[in-house]
């Protein structure tokens, strides 16, 4: 698999586009950057053709025309799990911060961040606070290298949520962040760059299929 020649940084359920700018600013690896965005969220107009976390999927892969690897936040993970699942020839690496993963988080423990977000944002469209899609039984399929960001200090998203991918994605690879809150890939760019840097110079290990 080549190093990817573009990077997609993906936002997290309140589609914050500008969440990834202290990290992407000081990745050192030369390739394009894009912030994805999320319509109807953050300012961005609402589209008619994007009606659900799938049309969010389509929307990512169509810009995917070239090797290019996802860098995503919290439920923007699931997204490009689901892009990647559909197009693993081009994407190359993933970059999956404190993202759910498609998993039921009750069961390792987290805290339910829906109620929340629905108080404090009514008018956000709810593809993200609605999907419960499980994606486990899809994730061995991922052979694509991973690196998985967590920290050890957010309930939202907890550690075990994080090693529970680890076993499930082959090329998985998980890094936990002291203090790390479920803001870790922003307020902890200066510590998260350099672990992107390095991942996305890796290729991907053989492995039995």
């Amino acid at each position: 698999m080549p190093r990817p020649s573009k990077l997609f940084f993906l936002p997290g359920a309140l589609g914050r586009t500008e969440f990834w700018h202290p990290a992407a600013g000081l990745l050192t690896h030369p390739a394009q950057h894009i912030h994805m965005t999320w319509p109807g969220f953050s300012g961005i107009p609402r589209d008619p053709n994007v009606q659900g976390i799938d049309d969010l999927v389509s929307k990512v892969l169509a810009a995917i025309d070239q090797p290019s690897a996802l860098i995503a936040q919290s439920m923007g993970g699931v997204v490009a799990m689901l892009a990647a699942l559909r197009k693993p020839e081009l994407v190359t690496h993933l970059v999956l911060s404190v993202t759910s993963g498609g998993m039921d988080l009750a069961a390792q423990g987290a805290e339910d961040w829906r109620p929340a977000i629905r108080a404090a944002h009514p008018g956000l469209p709810d593809w993200f606070t609605s999907y419960h899609e499980d994606l486990t039984p899809r994730l061995p399929a991922l052979r694509i290298p991973t690196l998985l960001l967590w920290g050890d200090a957010d309930p939202v998203s907890p550690v075990k949520v994080g090693q529970r991918l680890a076993a499930l994605l082959p090329q998985a690879e998980l890094h936990v962040i002291p203090d790390g809150d479920h803001n870790l890939g922003s307020t902890f760019a200066s510590v998260v760059a350099p672990l992107i840097d390095r991942h996305l110079s890796s290729y991907a290990r053989d492995t039995p299929g």
